[in-house]
């Protein structure tokens, strides 16, 4: 795929939760395409691909086999994509190697070239280990998730049958390819990862595999002159900002927040009625609701982001908020099921690992969608700003993301 008519014929990419969707999509958005997020597990309910439409397959939820079996329909809906991109987790959670080998088998690709490296935050690639801020994966605090701890931090040992290339090995991408070889490459820059892009003539022969900064790298090779005008927002007047994600990356976010005179917030228990009454008393411009700091168990995990999701159900139909910041890609997923939602039209990328769009058939309500393992202690703070602006004002000290 290397001419505009090409990219016109549309882009799909299969995610297995939806900040990850979201983080597929975003990049392109910001190169010129139209882009939409649906949040839906099953593939056979899935409108014909235009532009780009990133599919929340939800499959980091399920069973090592569901998940494939999933992956593979999908893969299978999505095949005359020009272009297909399976995203990965950056830090390697979730079933990658059984949903990457389905996603090849469904999609009918010669080759898959798989790209972790997310190098924005952190988190590359080094001769075929994955790295988040200098440390193999499955020894930082992913080690530790209550849903998928991360146990292997090479690539080579999930695949073993894989052709290892480096970033000073890039140019030699398109022989693996012609043998149908599935690749794993190393990158620890956005340059390493615009190198292997650039070195495959025909983008429509692989399945890619990889986090937002392989969807970056493709979406700047794939960039559009004449793309879509971001439609205005209304500021708003009292953002909600939702966190259900227990990584401490989140939590100290919301505790550099919390701090501000301008925001008030609540823990959720399993009583959402108790939690928007609390709410209701509040007088702050700015809110926040929580769920408990402490990991839990995956039931009752799933207890406190479904009360969760009840309470700001309740706010946003009372009209107590006008906007979301929601952290964590099962939380966002849970919430916004509840709304009735079932996919956003994509605005832009504020931030890496943000996605900002409006809910299908809710276009006044403006939600920002953030990985839980993303961004610097500011990262919350500055969205909260940003969302009190109109569209396409930038959010003042903006910092570095390592």
């Amino acid at each position: 795929m290397t001419s505009a008519k090409d990219v016109r014929q549309g882009i799909g990419i299969l995610a297995d939760d939806l900040t990850s969707a979201g983080d597929g999509a975003a990049p392109f958005r910001r190169t010129g395409h139209e882009a939409r997020i649906l949040l839906s597990g099953l593939a056979t309910e899935l409108p014909p691909v235009t532009g780009v439409t990133a599919v929340d397959l939800g499959t980091r939820l399920l069973d090592q086999e569901s998940a494939a079996a999933r992956t593979g329909r999908a893969a299978r809906r999505f095949a005359a994509s020009a272009l297909l991109l399976k995203t990965v987790d950056s830090t390697l959670r979730g079933h990658v190697a059984a949903e990457v080998r389905a996603a090849w088998a469904g999609s009918r690709r010669r080759a898959v070239v798989i790209a972790p490296a997310f190098p924005a935050e952190g988190r590359v690639t080094v001769e075929g280990v994955q790295h988040v801020r200098g440390m193999p994966v499955h020894e930082s605090d992913f080690a530790r998730d209550p849903v998928h701890p991360v146990r292997c931090s090479d690539l080579r040992t999930l695949f073993p049958d894989a052709v290892p290339v480096g970033p000073d090995r890039a140019a030699e991408l398109p022989g693996p390819i012609g043998r149908g070889a599935l690749i794993v490459c190393s990158a620890a820059t956005d340059g390493d990862l615009d190198r292997l892009v650039a070195a495959v003539p025909h983008l429509d022969d692989v399945l890619w595999v990889g986090s937002p900064g392989l969807a970056a790298a493709l979406a700047r090779r794939c960039a559009r002159g004449d793309g879509p005008v971001a439609p205005a927002l209304t500021p708003a007047r009292r953002p909600l900002v939702v966190v259900g994600s227990a990584n401490p990356a989140t939590r100290r976010q919301l505790a550099a927040l919390r701090v501000r005179s301008d925001v008030q917030g609540i823990t959720i228990g399993d009583d959402p009625a108790a939690a928007v009454q609390a709410i209701r008393a509040l007088a702050a411009p700015v809110l926040t609701v929580q769920t408990p700091d402490e990991r839990h168990a995956p039931h009752t995990a799933r207890v406190f982001a479904r009360s969760l999701a009840a309470a700001v159900r309740t706010l946003t139909e009372e009209r107590l908020v006008d906007a979301l910041v929601v952290t964590g890609g099962e939380t966002a997923a849970t919430v916004l099921r509840a709304l009735g939602i079932d996919g956003i039209d994509l605005l832009d990328e504020p931030e890496p690992g943000v996605a900002r769009g409006t809910p299908l058939g809710l276009p006044s309500l403006p939600v920002l969608i953030k990985a839980g393992g993303f961004g610097d202690d500011g990262m919350l703070l500055r969205l909260c700003h940003l969302v009190r602006q109109p569209v396409g004002r930038p959010a003042p000290g903006r910092g570095h993301h390592a």
